[in-house]
């Protein structure tokens, strides 16, 4: 199961707009330099945050064009755009993306909050397409364009050296 990376959004804060990059250093067990939930400046309670966001470019171009909803340039608040691979499918797996290896953590539904800081219909229109959480096990650099590539369980292989 394998897709690419379509485009990357930081933001240095909570509350400030995501920015596209072109690529960003991942940090293993902190997430992406530069972006809020490294910097431990989430909008979250206490620091159970995500340490990178992914959501599918398919299902972005879904809300698009069925709602009145902005959603193509940072504004579902996700890090990685992906594209060609169904994220929910990476449950209890790892997968690289560029030079990095990052890990499943759990479902990213979206929350109040992200429609208090964008749309009122934001919630609504992302509903169960709002992506996945990953925690970054090793670090290293991403890159629009670089493929996702799953490497295997997250159980069979955490102990053993990373491929």
């Amino acid at each position: 199961m394998n897709g690419t990376v379509e485009r990357i959004y930081l933001a240095p804060a909570g509350r400030a707009a995501m920015r596209q990059v072109d690529q960003v250093e991942a940090l293993a067990g902190r997430g992406l330099g530069g972006d809020r939930y490294c910097e431990r400046r989430g909008s979250g309670t206490g620091w159970d945050e995500c340490q990178v966001t992914l959501i599918e470019g398919e299902h972005l171009d879904e809300i698009a064009g069925k709602m009145d909803v902005k959603v193509l340039n940072g504004e579902h608040r996700r890090n990685i755009v992906s594209r060609g691979i169904p994220l929910d499918g990476l449950e209890g797996k790892r997968f690289r993306i560029g030079d990095a290896v990052l890990a499943y953590d759990r479902p990213r539904p979206p929350c109040a909050y992200i429609a208090s800081i964008t749309e009122p219909l934001m919630t609504k229109a992302l509903g169960r397409r709002a992506g996945i959480c990953a925690r970054v096990e090793r670090g290293g650099l991403i890159r629009s364009g670089d493929p996702i590539v799953e490497i295997g369980d997250i159980e069979a292989t955490s102990s053993a050296e990373t491929p």
